[in-house]
């Protein structure tokens, strides 16, 4: 008899199993990184050696733009003169803005690399200072890409109202160096650009998933 009365009725234990099985498979919990926010850092990493690339090929270009020609001022007479980047002010401060910008994705570069191999990624802390770092470099390469362009159309044009003349049709190498030299500092400009936009980006969606 008093095995009769402990036994458990047939639905009253599948009614036990169901929680039981529900209760020992929670679901995943988000611990944060993960595959979306390590394809941003290796995104990062590629905008930062494009970075560094267009940088240091725009500073060998315009540091390689000398060309010499032989000036006529009467007849029968000329004169030797060189175009030097370093003649303009302007062009020293796009070559010294590009070499910061340059020196900077180096840096900047092995840190997102490091970052990466973390299972992480990238730290918060870590992208807000990359957040102002490339905003304020930003502000720099594009100021010195502006200043180039407007000595570079100077000698391409001239201004005959401040009685400058155009040089690019009397040194013509020398014209297509700093131009080159400027697109690259574009591309340079754009890169970090899409850098802050990034950064931004994966900022938000940390925020979000808090």
């Amino acid at each position: 008899m008093a095995s009769n009365d402990t036994a458990t009725p047939p639905h009253a234990a599948a009614s036990m199993e169901v929680p039981l099985k529900i209760g020992s498979a929670p679901p995943p919990k988000y611990t944060g990184g993960g595959g979306g926010f390590k394809k941003h850092a290796l995104l990062d990493v590629l905008l930062r050696v494009l970075l560094f690339a267009t940088a240091l090929v725009g500073i060998i270009v315009m540091v390689t733009s000398k060309q010499t020609k032989q000036i006529p001022i009467a007849p029968g007479i000329t004169v030797t003169r060189d175009a030097k980047f370093n003649h303009s002010p302007a062009y020293i401060y796009f070559v010294a803005a590009l070499s910061v910008a340059s020196l900077y994705s180096i840096i900047t570069g092995l840190v997102s690399v490091l970052s990466l191999m973390k299972p992480g990624g990238i730290s918060t802390k870590l992208q807000i200072h990359f957040v102002m770092l490339d905003a304020l470099l930003l502000g720099i390469v594009a100021a010195a890409t502006g200043a180039a362009g407007g000595v570079a159309y100077i000698g391409l044009k001239g201004n005959s109202h401040s009685r400058w003349n155009k040089i690019c049709h009397t040194y013509g190498s020398f014209c297509f160096h700093f131009a080159a030299s400027i697109l690259l500092s574009l591309v340079s400009s754009i890169t970090l650009l899409l850098l802050v936009w990034l950064s931004l980006y994966v900022l938000s969606k940390k925020i979000a998933r808090r």
